[in-house]
């Protein structure tokens, strides 16, 4: 082997290590979060979850239930929303989260004004709080905050106005959503892949995480995880 050929096998080495580094970190900072997972299997078929508490912003009858769905990833109990309100909502009792994550899967089953399925998180009650959706008739995802029961969209960082991103959201069909929020930045998630990010300084507390729908929707939920920033 020639000096050449050292140095260019030196080379390939160091890149391979910085490779290696680079993914050990990022596979660090993508589990440096205590996971906590939501069960209903304790839970009646037909009635509300336990330790949730079935709200709404605005007016109408949101309901809320556990069920069982042969197609659900968990292959568990999953939540049913299937009632017809402004923005039926489901907080988390016992969460109290700052710095952290919520995650879920979500089938749009039914609806004729809206088909769509939401997280939320530092929600200081059933009309404050921040909220990332996707919607099966629109095809897109949006983030917005919701102040005083009012929902405003949040612009993307990097793009002044506009209204979330366009993308397929197939209804009958189980779809992932996950929000990562640190500080005023959160960053949307939609089928494993970042699709864009926020900036957003009006709720800054910890506050409860949970689910949300629009209207008339009627989604499924399943494999809802939710933790702090460690």
């Amino acid at each position: 082997m020639t000096a050449h050929d050292d140095r260019r096998q030196n080379r390939r080495s160091r890149s391979a290590t910085l490779v290696a580094a680079v993914a050990a970190l990022y596979f660090m900072g993508s589990n440096a979060m205590a996971d906590s997972a939501a069960s209903f299997e304790a839970d009646a078929i037909g009635g509300p979850p336990a330790g949730w508490t079935a709200t709404k912003t605005g007016t109408g009858k949101p309901k809320w239930t556990v069920e069982q769905d042969a197609t659900a990833p968990s292959h568990s109990r999953v939540v049913k929303q299937s009632g017809n309100a402004t923005y039926p909502v489901l907080l988390k009792n016992d969460t109290n989260i700052k710095d952290g994550f919520i995650e879920m899967k979500f089938k749009p089953i039914a609806g004729s004004e809206d088909r769509a399925a939401g997280l939320v998180w530092r929600a200081k009650d059933a009309d404050n709080y921040y909220v990332l959706r996707a919607n099966a008739l629109e095809d897109n995802v949006v983030l917005y905050k919701t102040v005083k029961g009012v929902r405003r969209s949040l612009d993307i960082v990097g793009r002044a106005g506009g209204y979330g991103v366009k993308i397929a959201v197939p209804a009958n069909q189980w779809s992932s959503l996950r929000v990562e929020f640190a500080g005023s930045r959160f960053k949307a998630i939609y089928n494993g892949k970042t699709v864009f990010e926020v900036e957003d300084g009006t709720f800054a507390d910890a506050g409860m995480v949970g689910l949300w729908t629009k209207a008339d929707s009627v989604t499924l939920f399943d494999a809802i995880t939710y933790g702090s920033a460690k």
